[in-house]
């Protein structure tokens, strides 16, 4: 009997479940989208029962449509959005609240305390991040001093804490674990001794009781409770969804990167088995550990990018759906002077400013519905090419092809812009979603449903390779008035 991988494929908008076979193809798939819950300006929350319903009901869904019982599922997968924090009870497993979500700006103050005091470097050269309110620790203690319930259950013992994958493995299987690339990305974790660090958990004054114990990512999990889908299945490899789509790009050498167009947009450059320390205020990340030991890489984060076009739809109704943007943004010659700044939720790296504000500059009476469109697909090209050209500084090489994947990805019109803005190839996957490949990689190797890396490497296909068609005169002066831009939005604090 043919067997499969499922890979869970939790995001920030949508809860989607793919099933693989060996050669990486697609047999199905289903997504279901989820409540995005705004409590005031600069605040971002979720629904963890939502999140959770969703994902079983895509989980479902997918195995009806590829009339898959339980029994051909070699293991799960699971991926997911990362930082974003959830508590719960112990004993019940039912949320105590909201979830706040990566994109949430509410922890600036406690950030800004803490760099006052001197102790960004510390933290950095604990963690390879930086003291801003995207990461996991300043969220859970925000939640612990300001709801007195939660740091009474905390401190005794009756409480869990922990980022998607967590929530997601606890409701799966019952068991509290993470593994390294999510634990990486919360401010908590050393990255270098590879363990909850002691000194952080108290200058964060968070018991290490509600954290969950950290597995490699390839791992058995645990099985899934029979009820949920007819039988138990094996979970046998999780990851935070940068890391999974840099495993589903086979990007395994030193040197090698990608970049993923979803909500956000992340860019990750594979640095092998040593952290290389940023200079130009990137992150250093571990990657994976897959049994022998961390790998890292260094990341740019951009915290708005697809949902720049979300909002094009969804809030100024300018268009219908987001795969419109592509034919409309071509339907002008260039962008009319018009310049869009997404910082819905301040500015990412390199910048790391959340005060910052979106906006969109260079409007004449003649700019209309297609200039502004284009303005933000090519304002996600730039806020890439910003982060990538801080990698090779980093790095002390040059990204000499981009490799891409994520739903805006499949938007020619994007990946031809951001091939003339970078001066480099830049290649699509015959599989664009590559985090939810990545998670069935993971734990394929896991369950030996694939045998090694290289196998799975042999598994990559080209789809279709941009190259750069714009002239070096022509690119520096659209680099120059986005920058232009930039600098004229942080100033309007």
């Amino acid at each position: 009997m043919e067997s499969y991988i499922l890979a869970l494929d939790q995001g920030t908008t949508s809860s989607r479940a793919i099933v693989f076979d060996r050669a990486g193809g697609q047999r199905s798939v289903y997504q279901k989208e989820f409540r995005q819950i705004y409590p005031q300006p600069g605040w971002v929350e979720h629904d963890p029962e939502e999140i959770w319903e969703t994902q079983l009901l895509a989980a479902r869904e997918a195995l009806k449509r590829a009339s898959l019982g339980p029994e051909q599922i070699a293991a799960i997968g699971i991926t997911n959005q990362r930082e974003t924090v959830v508590f719960w009870e112990r004993e019940s497993g039912r949320a105590l609240g909201n979830a706040i979500v990566w994109q949430c700006r509410r922890t600036a103050d406690l950030c800004a305390g803490l760099k006052e005091r001197g102790l960004e470097e510390k933290v950095t050269a604990k963690t390879g991040l930086l003291l801003d309110p995207y990461f996991s620790g300043t969220k859970i203690s925000w939640l612990l001093s300001r709801r007195p319930e939660l740091r009474e259950g905390a401190e005794a013992g009756e409480l869990c804490c922990g980022t998607i994958d967590s929530w997601l493995l606890f409701r799966l299987t019952g068991r509290h674990l993470t593994e390294p690339s999510n634990a990486s990305r919360t401010l908590l974790y050393n990255i270098h001794d590879s363990c909850w660090d002691a000194e952080l958990l108290d200058l964060f004054d968070i018991p290490s009781s509600l954290l969950p114990e950290v597995v490699p990512t390839c791992s058995d999990f645990g099985r899934t409770r029979r009820e949920l889908f007819g039988d138990e299945i094996m979970v046998g490899g999780v990851a935070g969804d940068q890391q999974a789509a840099l495993f589903g790009q086979a990007c395994f050498e030193a040197g090698d990167a990608k970049n993923t167009y979803g909500t956000g947009c992340f860019t990750l450059l594979n640095t092998g088995r040593e952290p290389v320390a940023s200079k130009n205020r990137l992150l250093t990340t571990i990657t994976w550990d897959l049994g022998d030991g961390p790998e890292y890489a260094l990341e740019g984060s951009v915290f708005i990018a697809g949902a720049a076009i979300q909002w094009l739809r969804d809030e100024l109704g300018l268009i219908a759906a987001s795969a419109e943007s592509e034919s409309l943004a071509a339907s002008v010659d260039d962008n009319g002077g018009v310049y869009f700044v997404p910082a819905f939720v301040g500015l990412g790296a390199p910048h790391w400013d959340p005060r910052v504000r979106g906006a969109v500059l260079g409007l004449t009476r003649g700019s209309g519905r297609a200039e502004l469109t284009r303005a933000a697909l090519e304002s996600i090209a730039y806020q890439s090419c910003d982060l990538i050209d801080c990698l090779e500084k980093d790095a002390g090489r040059r990204v000499e092809t981009l490799k891409v994947d994520g739903g805006a990805s499949l938007n020619g019109f994007l990946m031809q812009f951001q091939a003339d803005i970078l001066g480099i190839p830049v290649q699509l996957p015959a599989v664009a979603e590559t985090t939810a490949l990545g998670a069935a990689y993971l734990a394929g190797l896991s369950c030996g449903f694939f045998r090694d890396r290289e196998e799975i490497a042999a598994n990559w296909r080209l789809r279709k390779e941009y190259t750069p068609a714009l002239e070096p005169a022509r690119r520096q002066e659209l680099l120059t008035g986005w920058r232009k831009a930039l600098q004229a939005t942080r100033s309007f604090i």
